[in-house]
């Protein structure tokens, strides 16, 4: 292949990001082909991770490349991609037909997607390679967050800790009706002891792909239902101009009786119940603000299996205070919210609930 074919070769094989995102439905398979870590850290949605180099083989290149000449650094390369690309064809690969159509990316659109693109187009299959790659990608990401959240219009579910907020959109998707859960793509259920067990937040770029995947299958037309949150869930934040959207939404307040606050709590936390240190180093998180003999009291609660005390006075002493802080402060229209009352814990009260938010 002359240098003028392989030209012609790159720019029929080749797609801009743009393109690519308007039709990613229309590939087959999007396949990563940067290090497990890269990947690991964000990606695509929907793509599989099929590495020409692997970590320990890119920084030995990389230190080749820096140390020794870049002909020998390309030569081991080469033969490193050659035999990763030989393995997924016999194993990930295999089986595609004929009319395989995958887009591939690496970190910029240069020589490991374009190895893997030429020698699957090579095979026959319809391969197109990311022009810019993930970083590309991820420009449109961080500029359609900026943007898409003033798109959309907003109905912002307000209520206390443990009111039911997360079992109230889950009924509403269920209806049909578009929920953003934020605590849902952030792994982690917003407060001091709201981590996931087994279940560790994703990177703050995967969360934010997470968003952007989701606010861009909304339809402006129809509302979007979310949960108020503070600018932090967990560890990650809820970018700025979804934030401001939020904010400035209207909000509808959600009240259930204390009694059903606490065994809808003890449901979602029942892992601290049989995880006593996991509590108690959580508790310990909240000295600062209410002082040791608070939380030896807490603790006490605990030793003595007084869950339902737990739970109460975590929620009077803690978290209404400051949710009822912040809620006005933070959200315009929280102060003039329709109120939605629901009697109980059980799914059939939070459904008929969602069922008039619809209507």
């Amino acid at each position: 292949m002359t240098v003028s074919d392989h030209a012609a070769w790159s720019a029929r094989s080749s797609i801009s990001t743009a393109d690519a995102l308007a039709r990613l439905s229309q590939f087959d398979s999007l396949i990563d082909v940067r290090t497990e870590a890269e990947f690991a850290l964000d990606h695509l949605p929907g793509a599989i991770n099929c590495p020409v180099l692997t970590e320990a083989e890119r920084a030995e290149v990389g230190t080749m490349d820096r140390q020794q000449s870049s002909f020998e650094a390309r030569r081991r390369g080469a033969a490193y991609v050659s035999r990763n690309i030989a393995r997924h064809l016999e194993t990930e690969f295999h089986c595609k037909p004929k009319t395989w159509q995958p887009l591939i990316y690496c970190w910029r659109g240069g020589h490991r997607s374009g190895a893997m693109t030429h020698i699957l187009s090579r095979v026959g299959w319809q391969a197109r390679q990311l022009d810019g790659g993930y970083r590309e990608y991820r420009r449109c990401v961080v500029s359609d967050l900026a943007a898409l959240p003033a798109a959309l219009s907003f109905r912002v579910i307000c209520g206390t800790t443990g009111s039911g907020k997360s079992r109230l959109l889950q009924q509403l998707s269920a209806l049909g009706a578009q929920v953003l859960d934020l605590e849902h793509l952030a792994l982690h259920r917003g407060s001091v002891l709201g981590g996931l067990p087994s279940h560790p937040q994703p990177s703050q770029k995967m969360f934010e792909t997470r968003l952007w995947s989701a606010l861009r299958a909304f339809d402006p037309a129809y509302p979007v239902f979310i949960e108020s949150e503070s600018r932090k869930i967990g560890e990650l934040r809820i970018p700025d101009p979804l934030l401001a959207a939020m904010r400035a939404s209207e909000c509808i307040r959600l009240e259930v009786p204390l009694a059903a606050r606490i065994r809808l709590l003890r449901e979602e936390y029942e892992h601290y119940e049989r995880d006593r240190g996991a509590l108690d180093s959580q508790l310990d998180c909240l000295t600062a603000l209410h002082g040791k003999q608070k939380i030896s009291q807490w603790k006490a609660l605990a030793n003595d299996d007084n869950w339902d005390g737990v739970v109460e006075r975590l929620l009077l002493d803690h978290y209404d205070p400051a949710y009822l802080k912040s809620i006005d402060r933070n959200f315009a229209r929280a102060a003039h919210a329709d109120t939605l009352s629901i009697g109980s814990e059980a799914i059939g009260e939070f459904e008929a609930a969602a069922r008039v938010l619809i209507r």
